[in-house]
């Protein structure tokens, strides 16, 4: 099974310039890519998409004699990347036609492979594919297996990372009888059926007087400045702080729930069609429920768990979980308790609703 770990990583001059480099190549090959598609498609729009031919990385390098400076797997993997781009759009239009890469954005990212060991991680030190020393990493973690490919990538804050796709065996979990319904929330993060709530930390509301002074800051200073880049570093380190709390929080009551339970049933949440509530679309955003989801399903797949997914129009909150009687109570979103006008059960509607879902699984 494919797991990635994820590393810090501290290249030396040199080395950041070469990552520059591969950063920029990448970007431009496939927004070169991307531009010729579109030029060939109105040139051509009476053939089929599927018959039609376009340059590939190895054609550029004849025209564009720098891009044989960086790794070529790395070229190779942003037309895999656009090709996918592609086949996601005209299978699904939704998902939106293949954007250019913009030179602005602040995170830079390229993948390259493993080919008879030109990835390997030796003395806190990595390996890899074009350069000629290696990169010093800090591994917090071990890993059995072998190493597929590895994402470098730059964050805003400036900080480099690794994101090594290892090909290894997980061991399952030992089976549990014990199944559980979760219901998410904005004031409780999520409500099981056995009575246990995780309180939603709000980590962004924690911090947005510290985050607006720093704005505002940034948006006093002249741009292009040495004082503006100084000023944006502290945005994208707080920014970024928010996001791995957010993470870690995430991470542990995923784990709990994967630990403790064999089968977990969740919602399926239409988050895009939530937002659009304008007073609670910050609140909802902020909870990532869609996050929560994926790490719950990956962690099942590894560890032998089940998940089941509420259809979208499972009224959890309305029914009585008693009872079955439906009512309209909860649509008020201040209504916190749940009174059944036909058996007399009283609950807080979280619970209740969870209690709902869990029977999903019965």
């Amino acid at each position: 099974m494919l797991k990635a770990y994820k590393y810090r990583i501290y290249p030396n001059k040199e080395q950041r310039i070469y990552f520059a480099k591969t950063f920029g190549c990448v970007r431009f090959v496939y927004n070169q890519m991307l531009a010729d598609r579109i030029k060939s498609y109105e040139e051509n729009k009476d053939l089929e998409v599927k018959t039609m031919k376009y340059p590939t990385p190895a054609q550029y390098k004849k025209e564009f004699e720098w891009l044989k400076e960086v790794d070529s797997l790395a070229l190779a993997n942003a037309q895999m990347n656009l090709d996918k781009a592609y086949k996601n759009f005209f299978r699904d239009k939704s998902v939106g036609f293949p954007k250019f890469k913009s030179k602005k954005n602040n995170y830079k990212s390229y993948t390259t492979n493993n080919l008879k060991g030109t990835i390997h991680i030796e003395n806190s030190h990595i390996k890899l594919p074009k350069l000629k020393s290696m990169v010093k990493i800090k591994q917090h973690r071990e890993f059995d297996g072998l190493i597929k490919s590895c994402t470098i990538s730059q964050v805003p804050s400036g900080k480099y990372f690794v994101s090594i796709l290892v090909d290894t065996e997980i061991n399952q979990l030992p089976k549990v009888d014990k199944k559980v319904g979760v219901d998410v929330g904005l004031k409780e993060f999520a409500i099981t059926s056995d009575g246990e709530f995780f309180h939603n930390p709000k980590w962004l509301r924690k911090s947005e007087k510290r985050l607006a002074k720093l704005q505002k800051d940034l948006s006093r200073k002249k741009k292009g400045s040495k004082n503006r880049n100084r000023a944006r570093l502290k945005v994208a380190k707080l920014h970024e702080k928010i996001s791995n709390q957010r993470k870690d929080f995430l991470h542990k009551i995923s784990t709990q729930l994967i630990n403790e339970n064999q089968v977990i049933v969740i919602e399926d949440l239409k988050v895009s069609n939530m937002i659009k509530n304008h007073k609670l679309a910050k609140a909802i955003s902020e909870v990532s429920w869609a996050e929560f989801r994926r790490q719950l399903e990956y962690k099942a797949e590894w560890y032998g768990r089940n998940i089941i997914v509420a259809s979208s129009n499972y009224a959890s909150s309305q029914l009585c979980s008693n009872c079955g009687n439906k009512s309209s109570q909860t649509k008020d979103l201040g209504c916190r308790i749940y009174v059944c006008s036909v058996c007399g059960m009283v609950m807080d509607r979280d619970i209740n609703a969870s209690k709902n879902l869990l029977k999903l699984a019965i």
